[in-house]
Parts: C-alpha cells; sequence; structure tokens
C-alpha cells in the first residue's frame, strides 16, 4: 500500500522527492523492498515514527532538504491518490499556501449520548470530511508544529488542525470519493473494487508502424534507443506509444490517434509522443476512465530491446499515473519476413485495460476552513 501511496506522488511532475517515516527500529525491511522495486524519484526511509501521528510528522520534519517550498502530507494508508487530485491540491495550494483534500458530508448527522439516544440532529451545510495528501507551506506547517510543542498540544488529527491553532489560513479544494483510507476489513473490499479487482472493465487494442530512417532519433516507450536509424512520422513516431494510445482511446471508444493528433496539426511536429499520452490519459479522465493495464508486443528484427525495456516501463507508468507493474512490455522478431523482418520498419501491438475511474465533480468553493 505504501509503494502504492509514494508511486503516485512522486509520479506527479510538482513532486521532486519523498520521505517515508516508519518506526524506529524498521527501517531495514523498507529499504530493502524499495531496492527490489524503486521509485521513480528520490525516496528517504526516516526511521523517526513517534508515539503519535502528530509527533512522527514533528520529528520527520527535521530532515526536509533546503529550500523546500512547499510539504505534502500523506497517508500510507490512502493507495489510490489520483493525478487529477494532486493537480487540485497543488493549484490551491500555490495560490493560498495551503490545501487540504475535502468532501462534503451528504449524510444526516445526529449527536448521541453513551446509551444511543438521540440529543440533537447537527447541521451538515458548510461540513466536510477531510483527507489527504495536505499541502502546506513548508515555513508555516514547520512553525505550526513548534507551536503546538511549545503549547504542549499533542491531540490533532492532521496538520491541518495545528495550522489552524496557529492562526494560517487553511483552504480546501476538492477532495476524491476513491481515495479511500484504509481502516477496516470493509474499507480493503472497497479499496479491491477501487483497484480495478472485480470492477467494470473495458479493453482495447491499438497498432501502429513506421518506417525506420536515417537522421532520426529512435524513440520506443519514450526512451531515446542507441541505434543508427529512427522512425520517419509526424511526431517522433514511437510506435510503443502510439499503439498504446490507441488501445485506451479504443477502450473508452474516444477515437484514434490520427483524430486527436492529426498530422496535419504543426503542434504535433517533432512532438514527444509521450506528451501524446499524457493528453489521453487525460482525455480518459475526463470521460471517468483510468487505465488499469497495459501490454504491449514490440515487433524489431533489431536493435535489441531488452535492455531498454525496464525504463520503458518506467516512462509510460509515469505518464499514465500508474505502477510499472500496471506496464507490460515484450519484444520479438519477425523471423527476417515483410518490411519488419528486413530492418525497414517497427511496428507494435498493445492492448489496454480500463476502469471506471473519478467523476468530473464541479469544484467546491475555496474557503477557508
Amino acid at each position: 500500500m505504501w509503494r502504492h501511496a509514494l508511486w503516485r506522488l512522486l509520479s506527479h511532475p510538482a513532486t521532486d522527492s519523498a520521505s517515508l517515516a516508519v518506526a524506529p527500529d524498521a527501517r531495514e525491511p523498507y529499504e530493502s523492498y524499495l531496492s527490489r522495486f524503486p521509485l521513480p524519484k528520490p525516496t528517504r526511509i526516516l526511521a523517526c515514527g513517534g508515539a503519535t501521528r502528530q509527533q512522527t510528522v514533528a520529528n520527520a520534519l527535521k530532515y526536509l532538504p533546503e529550500g523546500v517550498p512547499f510539504v505534502a502530507v500523506h497517508d500510507a494508508a490512502r493507495p489510490l491518490v489520483s493525478h487529477a487530485l494532486l493537480d487540485r491540491l497543488v493549484e490551491v495550494a500555490q495560490q493560498h499556501g495551503t490545501a487540504v483534500p475535502a468532501l462534503p458530508v451528504q449524510d444526516t448527522l445526529k449527536r448521541a449520548a453513551n446509551g444511543g439516544q438521540v440529543l440533537e440532529t447537527l447541521p451538515r451545510e458548510g461540513v466536510y470530511r477531510v483527507q489527504t495528501p495536505q499541502i502546506f507551506r513548508t515555513d508555516w506547517l514547520i512553525k505550526a508544529h513548534q507551536r503546538a510543542i511549545e503549547e504542549g498540544f499533542t491531540e490533532a488529527t492532521d496538520d491541518a488542525q495545528l495550522l489552524e491553532r496557529a492562526g494560517y489560513p487553511v483552504h480546501l479544494a476538492l477532495g476524491d470519493p476513491r481515495n479511500l483510507k484504509l481502516t477496516t476489513p470493509d474499507d480493503w473490499s472497497l479499496l479491491r473494487l477501487y483497484a480495478g479487482e472485480g470492477a467494470l472493465t473495458r479493453t482495447g487494442i491499438g497498432y501502429d508502424i513506421h518506417q525506420l530512417t536515417e537522421g532520426r532519433t529512435l524513440m520506443l516507450g519514450g526512451v531515446a534507443i542507441d541505434y543508427p536509424l529512427g522512425l520517419l512520422g509526424h511526431s517522433d513516431a514511437d510506435v510503443v506509444t502510439h499503439a498504446i494510445c490507441d488501445a485506451l482511446l479504443g477502450a473508452a471508444a474516444l477515437g484514434d490517434i490520427g483524430q486527436h493528433f492529426p498530422n496535419s496539426d504543426p503542434r504535433w511536429k517533432d512532438a514527444p509522443s509521450l506528451r501524446l499520452l499524457h493528453q489521453v490519459g487525460a482525455l480518459l479522465h475526463q470521460h471517468g476512465w483510468r487505465p488499469l493495464h497495459v501490454d504491449a508486443m514490440v515487433i524489431a528484427e533489431s536493435p535489441k530491446l531488452a535492455p531498454y525495456i525496464p525504463a520503458m516501463r518506467t516512462q509510460i507508468a509515469q505518464t499514465l499515473g500508474i505502477l510499472p507493474e500496471q506496464v507490460s512490455i515484450k519484444a520479438t522478431t519477425n523471423e527476417g519476413m515483410d518490411a519488419v523482418g528486413a530492418r525497414r520498419a517497427i511496428a507494435c501491438y498493445a492492448v489496454a485495460t480500463i476502469s471506471p475511474g473519478e467523476a468530473n465533480y464541479e469544484q467546491i468553493p475555496t474557503q477557508t476552513g
């Protein structure tokens, strides 16, 4: 779970690094796991866990790199944080100095005595359920924790509460109902559903082929390949990324890559195909879908692609905001047959599976919480 959460945070372009705060005697298994399954950006394991959440965060703040303008504090128990949510939080934080994801309370609220007898019905207007990650100006967050320590306050349930106590404005951004915090066994079942296990899914297929030519860099899966020839096309002609784009678009019934990125449009002239893939990912989100799994088969007589495949998987995963384990890339030859076998072209087939994603909710008014 914590690696899912970290990967989704670190694959977002606004983040630079991460620290995972663990119990004082628990560093080794986390570092061992990261050595086998590395993350896309620098990550430190801090054995600085305290008796409470508040104390753990205060301890971790002492290890921040110099010059960090904003800090996002997140729960490892929320593994499904989306890039769309992070986009909203970054925008609000840059404008106001704080950003806390929140969802309006929809159920009727009642206050009851210990025996269960209702004492009163509480108004729910202006009441929100708060999530993480919460983003703060670094200097505000540090000062808020310092003030709490000086005043002996140790009962904060989130960091936003400490900033409220210290007099800093706390602003809300629209949260995500799928940004679930794992707390009970029922949450685990719901989490598996949101992760696509047993959820409604769709599958699409994509195919692309380009001729090899001199004077072009060979790009496959967003990775520059050491080879004397490159692929001829309007963009960088990355057949792997193009096939994946078409598979994703096909799964969502949103047309094809030629419809969205025509070779008559100068915006895409020599463009990195990862830009196209990012646009496809955004288009899926707009229509309520998210990538669940991608499988691509590259057909090339040469060069040998095995050394490049891990980097391809990472590039595709980062662009789509998913894990490398959700991206499969394989390579084979065409046994000397047709244009591919004659080393005059490279082709790629791709299959993509998508599942329902975060719906398009209207932005709640930014306000002080």
